[in-house]
């Protein structure tokens, strides 16, 4: 699959946001930056995509957990959207 590396590196971004050693600006540049593969991608994607990233940067202005914002739910949300993607990904291949 030619969009194999920009998965990996979006479920390795996930992996160490969720392990703090990625701050959530740089995870949200690291998404954004995978350009080829939302191109790929129906555009319904990018606008998901873009929604919940815009969620994790308005949450991440909170220092505690709030219920519009929880950072858990939104990083399972994107484990799903990366789920899709590859579903997609594979079933166009």
């Amino acid at each position: 699959m030619p969009h194999l590396q920009s998965l990996t590196t979006l479920r390795t971004s996930l992996q160490d946001l969720q392990q703090n050693r990625l701050s959530i600006a740089d995870f949200c540049r690291t998404w954004r930056a995978q350009t080829t593969l939302l191109a790929a991608l129906p555009p319904r994607y990018g606008q998901v995509m873009e929604d919940l990233l815009g969620r994790m940067e308005a949450g991440s202005l909170f220092t505690e957990e709030s219920c519009s914002f929880s950072h858990e739910d939104l990083q399972a949300n994107l484990s799903v959207w990366l789920d899709k993607a590859s579903q997609t990904l594979a079933g166009s291949a």
